[in-house]
């Protein structure tokens, strides 16, 4: 969010300020100085004098050079941006290359088409203006196109909004965000709230009854059956930033907001994770400013010590679930549904240290997270800064974090390669199996009597056209924060993101793929060269002059980088990605609270062993899985055999991921000690077995 880099941004300045009257103090009470110091001394004065005449000549011009916040009316200059969006007739789509370097939008993948990626909005900071975007984007994943869509309705532009799936209601569903002037002097929150049907590319403005949420940026969203939730987020008027923690409710059903006035709740903030959940919506983390008293000056002999109120930031670490239970059947449409917070403990395995301009993406149980920045102030520079490239899942279930690394490809050996095929008929044979057993439970029968059944075999699905073949990294992204993380078809894809050097900001202008079940390398969707950061001549000689008052060696902060060129690992001064982690105790950090960790006694994964593998092995425990639970609600069997197969691999897909990380590490450990795969008694007796040698 542009608010945590600007107020992160007025943290060093006063930081070096406060340096500097320290360092003017210490020079003034201390007579006998040695040659180095007295040289130091010299040049703070210098520069403070510089910075005087500096400081004098822009008040001189203020009038005339930095009149943006006077001068722009915001409201004027959204009016025109309608009118000419006006001038558009239809949704159009056309296609392009990829989107402009851009902050804070939002990426999500389609809900109606696993095969697309959305973008909408977002900014772009060059070190003197701020651009807003309203454009949305579709990337086309097997075709690897992206498509620009315009329309004569789509929201204005705008940043730090927040976007979701709507579940239950199909759809995505955005509201709020932020627009500023060139020169951010001014600010305007949205309160405007859209639905968009992935399909028709159609945007809807949502007109809801009664009241609805104030205007905001920097909140989330998340979906529970046919409700949008909506929690946090900040107002910012430039001069006060205020963090909100009130909960919203919207019946897609109805059309109405709720605002449920809750005893417990979180404390204000914003860009956190929320994640939803069967129970509700699962909330970790965040960043806010909370009032503190500081210590000014030095205690006069006898005299009161001197303090003062600041805004000191605060990264969160919370973690809270949102029950939420719905109306009875035979309640009138006008009934709002039961919601509590219920506080859970620290999870396990937090990252470390705690970090900002983090947020993470839902797959199938899980919560992905990657990048993120830890602000230290240690040193005579100011703030320095920590980023990271750490890609963490966060188990919403076990309240546990899991480190995921890369892993070298695997090359298939000519014996794996020919071995395939018979495993691949041994599957069609389980599937066919699989096919029986679910006619049967669908004619009332058993599993026995599925032996005596005839079924057709299941459709071999067609094979995706071919894609060009994209670079491959062995290594994560460049350390960021603030990238916008979504996941399609197990696939993360890592948009943007922002990085620091001294006081210049860089916005990756890249997305990256991971795959999350093989991990076995970065795949580099699109990557240009950054654009040049724009910095006025004082500005310029500003930094200059600090460098030289505050660093006594000879090597420059920002080196020799001239602007406009990449960034490679190599030439930025980063700490170690491989930060230990620090392992807490399961008995005193693992959520007890009843409905999140149950019991297991559900097959379970086998280390190398594929999601087909593992369905093909257990498909007749799921299937008595879904018999049992159909009984005990006394539905029968209603449904289809299709609908039956989908159930029970969905439950086994479930299971699968859940295991995901322990079946990693298991399998690194194993790959130490020389086991590579694991070969199951069917594929020994197809080899002979160990006589075949005598």
């Amino acid at each position: 969010m542009r608010i945590d880099l600007r107020l992160r941004k007025s943290s060093r300045i006063a930081f070096k300020l406060r340096l500097i009257l320290c360092v003017d103090q210490t020079a003034m009470a201390k007579k006998d100085k040695i040659s180095k110091e007295a040289e130091k001394k010299a040049r703070v004065a210098a520069k403070q004098s510089k910075k005087t005449a500096r400081n004098e000549k822009k008040f001189k011009s203020k009038g005339a050079d930095d009149s943006d916040a006077e001068d722009v009316d915001l409201e004027s200059v959204l009016e025109e941006y309608a009118k000419q969006q006006a001038q558009f007739l239809k949704v159009t789509e056309t296609l392009c290359g990829p989107p402009s370097p851009r902050s804070s939008a939002t990426l999500i993948g389609s809900p109606s088409n696993v095969k697309e990626l959305l973008l909408f909005g977002g900014e772009y900071y060059n070190g003197a203006l701020a651009t807003f975007f309203n454009d949305l984007f579709i990337y086309h994943i097997e075709r690897d196109e992206w498509r620009k869509l315009t329309s004569p309705n789509s929201p204005l532009p705008r940043s730090g909004h927040a976007w979701c799936r709507g579940g239950n209601a199909g759809g995505v569903y955005l509201f709020g965000g932020e627009f500023s002037s060139p020169k951010q002097g001014t600010f305007y929150h949205y309160n405007d709230f859209w639905r968009l049907e992935p399909s028709t590319r159609e945007w809807t403005r949502l007109e809801s009854k009664g009241k609805s949420p104030p205007a905001r940026s920097g909140h989330r969203l998340v979906y529970y059956k046919s409700y949008i939730i909506l929690f946090g987020g900040f107002q910012d008027t430039s001069r006060v930033t205020k963090y909100l923690q009130d909960l919203w409710i919207y019946d897609c059903q109805n059309h109405v907001w709720h605002n449920p006035l809750l005893p417990q709740k979180p404390d204000a903030r914003s860009s956190f994770s929320f994640l939803p959940h069967d129970a509700g919506a699962v909330l970790f983390g965040g960043y806010s400013r909370v009032k503190a008293n500081t210590v000014v000056g030095k205690q006069t002999k006898g005299g009161p010590q001197l303090s003062k109120s600041v805004s000191k930031p605060t990264i969160h670490q919370d973690t809270w679930v949102l029950r939420i239970e719905l109306p009875a059947a035979d309640a009138t449409s006008s009934a709002v549904p039961i919601m509590r917070w219920e506080r859970r403990k620290k999870p396990v395995n937090s990252p470390n240290p705690p970090r900002a301009g983090v947020t993470q993406a839902y797959h199938k149980g899980r919560g992905i997270m990657f990048g993120g920045v830890h602000d230290i102030e240690e040193s005579e520079e100011g703030i320095d800064s920590e980023f990271f490239d750490q890609l963490f899942a966060f188990n919403i279930e076990r309240n546990r974090f899991f480190p995921l690394t890369l892993r070298h490809a695997k090359v298939a050996s000519k014996k794996q390669m020919e071995d395939r095929g018979a495993k691949r008929g041994r599957g069609k044979a389980d599937e066919a199996e699989l096919l029986r057993n679910l006619a049967a439970l669908e004619t009332k029968g058993t599993i026995v009597d599925s032996h005596a059944m005839i079924t057709e075999p299941m459709l071999e699905t067609e094979d995706s056209p071919a894609q060009a073949a994209k670079p491959v990294l062995s290594t994560m992204p460049h350390p960021r924060f603030n990238a916008q993380l979504a996941v399609q078809g197990d696939v993360l894809y890592i948009f943007g993101g922002t990085y620091e050097r001294g006081d210049r900001e860089y916005t990756f202008d890249e997305m990256h793929a991971i795959d999350l079940g093989r991990l076995d390398g970065v795949q580099e969707i699109y990557r240009r060269e950054l654009e040049n950061w724009q910095v006025d001549d004082s500005e310029s000689e500003s930094e200059s002059d600090e460098d030289v008052g505050f660093d006594t060696s000879d090597e420059d902060i920002d080196g020799d980088t001239p602007l406009g060129v990449a960034l490679p690992p190599a030439e930025i001064p980063t700490k170690s990605t491989e930060t230990p982690l620090v392992e807490e105790q399961m008995d005193e950090a693992e959520d007890e609270q009843p409905g999140i960790t149950l019991a297991d006694s559900r097959p379970h994964p086998r280390p190398f062993e594929s999601l087909r593998e593992f369905f093909s092995r257990t498909s007749n425990p799921w299937q008595e899985l879904v018999l049992g639970i159909l009984q005990s609600k006394g539905d029968g069997i209603d449904s289809s055999i299709k609908e039956l197969r989908k159930v029970a691999f969905d439950l086994a897909e479930t299971k699968w991921w859940d295991s995901r990380e322990e079946i990693t590490a298991e399998e690194e450990r194993q790959e130490e000690a020389g086991i590579g795969e694991i070969v199951s008694m069917a594929d020994r007796a197809n080899t002979g077995g160990p006589n075949r040698r005598r």
